[in-house]
């Protein structure tokens, strides 16, 4: 007997989602700057793949409006219009 699933996914990756974790993951780098420990932690390299966190943290010091401004957005779509 096969097993069929009534409701199937529409798409597993979504651009809200996508949207949603960007702000998350730049939004966390920030806070990292923030916290001295975890600043030479993980933020110490500029370049290759750890220079995305340290790239993130840029991002979220130097446009913290435009970053909170768009946080709130999301929140208000992800809880009222989605």
């Amino acid at each position: 007997m096969k097993f069929q699933s009534h409701c199937a996914p529409e798409s597993v990756y979504s651009l809200d989602g996508i949207l949603v974790f960007g702000l998350l993951f730049v939004c966390t780098c920030a806070y990292f700057k923030k916290v001295p420990r975890l600043k030479t932690w993980l933020l110490s390299e500029k370049r290759g793949v750890w220079g995305v966190f340290y790239k993130a943290a840029v991002i979220g010091t130097r446009l913290h409006a435009a970053v909170a401004v768009t946080c709130v957005v999301m929140a208000f779509y992800v809880l009222f219009i989605k």
